[in-house]
C-alpha cells in the first residue's frame, strides 16, 4: 500500500482494519515522508520506482505482488506496473488520474520557479498540538470523525525543536518540480500494464478536475490499461480511504 504526498503509510491503517481476510500488508513511508529520513533537495519521480524496485527485491523477490497506491503512491504504482509489469499481480489506484500535461513553452517559467524556491528555506507551518493538527485535518475534510482525525494527526505530526508540532515530512516537498509532466510518457507505460487494474474514485472529480485533467484525458487515461474496470464512490473525497474506508476495503479485498 502507497501513500500520497505528504501523507504516511498508517493513512491506510483503517482499511486494513476493515479487511475480511488475513493479508500480508507492507505499507512503507516513501523518501522524506512520514518516519523515512529526509533527502534534501532530492526529490524525484523516477527515485519512487527506485524505492518500490528496491522494496518488493527485498520483500517478495519470486512473486508478483498486489499493488494498492493512493494519490501520487496510485501514479508511482500504475507507472510500476507499466515498467515492470511481471512484477505486478494486481493493480489498485485510488483517485489516482495522473496530472495535466505540460508543453516544452512552460519550461523556462517552471525552471525559474524552482531557482526562486531553492534561495528561500522550504518549511511547514506549526501547530500548538496534535489536537489543533487534528482539527485542521477536519477543517480540511469536514468528513473525517474526531476519532480518525486523531488517530492520522499522532501519525501525520511530530514535535519541532520548540515543542510544537509540525507535518512529519521534509518541507522541501513544497517546492515546485522543475521536470515538466509529460502525459504521453506516462500514457506509454500505462499500456503497458498487464495485470487487472482497479481504479476507485469520488463519484465527484473534484481533485481531478481542479488539477486540470479534463474529462477527455481522463477517458484515453482508462483506455491506456488492457483490463481495466473503474469504480465511483459516493460521499467521499480525495481521501477516499478516510472517508469510506470499509466499502473501500471491500472492493479492494473482492478485486484481488
Amino acid at each position: 500500500m502507497l501513500h500520497g504526498w505528504m501523507d504516511v503509510s498508517a493513512s491506510f491503517q483503517f482499511i486494513v482494519d476493515a479487511l475480511a481476510s488475513d493479508w500480508h500488508v507492507i505499507a512503507p513511508d516513501w523518501r522524506g515522508f512520514g518516519r523515512t529520513e529526509w533527502r534534501g533537495d532530492a526529490y524525484w519521480f523516477p527515485d519512487y520506482l527506485g524505492d518500490l524496485d528496491a522494496i518488493l527485491d527485498l520483500c517478495s523477490p519470486e512473486q508478483p505482488v498486489n499493488l494498492v497506491g493512493h494519490s501520487l503512491g496510485g501514479n508511482v504504482a500504475c507507472i510500476y506496473a507499466g515498467v515492470r509489469p511481471a512484477r505486478v499481480r494486481r493493480l489498485v489506484a485510488l483517485d489516482a488520474f495522473g496530472l495535466a500535461d505540460t508543453s516544452a513553452e512552460q519550461a523556462p517559467g517552471r525552471l525559474e520557479k524552482w531557482l526562486r524556491d531553492l534561495a528561500a528555506p522550504a518549511v511547514f507551518r506549526g501547530y500548538a498540538d496534535e489536537e489543533a493538527l487534528a482539527a485542521r485535518l477536519q477543517s480540511d475534510n469536514p468528513r473525517l470523525s474526531v476519532e480518525r482525525a486523531r488517530f492520522l494527526a499522532g501519525h501525520l505530526g511530530e514535535a519541532d525543536s520548540g515543542g510544537a508540532i509540525r507535518l512529519a515530512g521534509d518541507p522541501a516537498h513544497k517546492r515546485v518540480n522543475p521536470v515538466l509532466y509529460r502525459r504521453a510518457e506516462v500514457l506509454a507505460c500505462w499500456r503497458r500494464v498487464s495485470a487487472p487494474t482497479l481504479w476507485i474514485e469520488p463519484d465527484v472529480p473534484a481533485l481531478r478536475r481542479r488539477l486540470g485533467v479534463d474529462d477527455d484525458a481522463h477517458a484515453e487515461a482508462r483506455a491506456a490499461f488492457r483490463d481495466f474496470r473503474e469504480v465511483r464512490l459516493p460521499d467521499c473525497g480525495h481521501n477516499l480511504h478516510h472517508d469510506q474506508p470499509g466499502e473501500v476495503a471491500r472492493i479492494i479485498e473482492n478485486f484481488l
